[in-house]
């Protein structure tokens, strides 16, 4: 019996949901980064 966890990370898939390209493709992504830059976060996307 194998015993697997929910989250087996891969970075691509993460990069496709959550990266910079995608969040750059609607208002609502823009708008995520905005929020970010402006709260001065080291990293504003993946």
């Amino acid at each position: 019996m194998s015993t697997k966890r929910t989250y087996q990370p891969k970075k691509l898939k993460r990069a496709r949901k959550h990266g910079f390209m995608s969040r750059m493709a609607t208002r609502g992504g823009v708008n995520v980064l905005k929020r970010r830059r402006a709260q001065g976060r080291k990293q504003i996307s993946i």
